[in-house]
């Protein structure tokens, strides 16, 4: 028993360093940049066809990456969609979606890499439905979504369709920028996480709230 313990725990720190190195690799050169190869160099493995025995495809390694983040998520955001379960108000429900991220970002520590990472992923069109379907098909996100159109304004169709990608990509990128300033050592606009999520939350809500422009 002792060695089969032994060899499994190898084996998931062995998962553990690939993903970590292939995160960075991903955020750094940006993800068909960089080959399972040059993943499997880089975390030390003397096998190049570690990525492939313990992930499968990259797609597979993309996968892993996001679930990986994608749970310690969704349970910071299910906390804030209790408190928040009878709000009225679109700030409460924008915080929802915004400050977990950017409360998990903040425990990951300096410097960090999956900002970027899913900045990438969301860009490409064979990774986006993997990012998608790991992030944001969940209980928390069909509250706040509810939520949301419950306190909206009375908006037409296409103009909430149209703020809510205009939403998706404030949150997608603006924390990929700071991540980007944070680790190049460049100035920030906010001096933290939190403070960014604030001014995020501020950004969204006025978003949402905008008048509308009638053709």
């Amino acid at each position: 028993m002792t060695g089969k313990t032994g060899r499994g725990e190898r084996a998931d720190a062995t998962r553990e360093l690939i993903l970590v190195t292939a995160e960075r690799l991903f955020a750094e050169h940006g993800v068909f940049a960089v080959s399972n190869r040059q993943v499997s160099e880089a975390a030390g493995q003397g096998n190049n066809a570690a990525v492939g025995y313990h992930f499968g495809t990259k797609t597979d390694l993309v996968r892993a990456i996001v679930r990986k983040h994608a749970l310690p998520v969704e349970q910071l955001r299910l906390r804030m969609v209790i408190e928040a379960w009878d709000s009225s108000d679109v700030r409460d429900w924008v915080a929802c979606l915004v400050r977990p991220i950017a409360d998990h970002l903040a425990e990951l520590g300096s410097p960090t890499w999956y900002a970027r990472f899913a900045a990438q992923a969301m860009t490409d069109p064979g990774l986006r439905a993997v990012v998608v379907t790991e992030t944001l098909d969940s209980t928390s996100l069909r509250r706040i979504i509810q939520g949301l159109d419950e306190c909206l304004p009375d908006l037409p169709a296409e103009v909430r369709a149209e703020r809510g990608d205009m939403a998706r990509q404030l949150m997608v990128h603006m924390c990929a920028e700071r991540e980007r300033a944070l680790a190049l050592g460049a100035a920030t606009p906010r001096s933290s996480w939190r403070d960014a999520g604030t001014g995020l939350i501020d950004a969204i809500v006025g978003l949402w709230l905008a008048p509308v422009t009638r053709p």
